[in-house]
């Protein structure tokens, strides 16, 4: 039985010790709340920007139309006519900064761009929508919704 006993108590000193050494380690079988020697984190720097995909003349209008639909409160037909003119710009001026003119040809040339597409927005649109549309693009969409006319206190009798 000798012979037993002392593997039996050696199994006993190896799996004790190896559980100790484990712990002193850090190698606590998965227990992340284990002690003694831990990985050390290293900072990574800051990821590389994603390549922003260039947006097309249709893809601008269509996110904005929405906006400009509300505001200006745009029928269907009068929305057709603003996204098709702006659509047009839009595309004229994308074209015209691939180009890379010098800032002064870059600036005429943008400049007759906004004179064209006012003269056919107020072809397209009538006087106070054309009126508000010029505001809003000068404001640069910061214009909220028409606000609501406030009733009045109703007195008490």
């Amino acid at each position: 039985m000798k012979p037993s006993k002392n593997v039996l108590l050696s199994v006993i000193a190896i799996v004790w010790s190896l559980s100790f050494a484990s712990a002193q380690y850090g190698y606590g079988y998965g227990n992340p709340y284990s002690y003694g020697r831990q990985r050390s984190i290293v900072p990574q720097g800051p990821e590389p920007e994603k390549e922003v995909k260039a947006r097309t003349a249709d893809e601008i209008v269509a996110a904005e139309m929405p906006k400009i639909a509300e505001i200006l409160e745009l029928n269907e037909f009068e929305q057709a006519v603003v996204s098709s003119i702006l659509t047009k710009y839009v595309q004229q001026s994308i074209e015209l900064q691939i180009l890379n003119l010098e800032p002064d040809k870059m600036r005429e040339a943008m400049e007759k761009i906004r004179i064209n597409q006012k003269a056919e927005l107020k072809e397209g649109l009538p006087e106070e929508k054309f009126n508000e549309l010029i505001e809003l693009q000068e404001n640069g969409m910061k214009k909220q919704k028409k606000k609501k006319k406030k009733k009045g206190k109703k007195p008490k009798d």
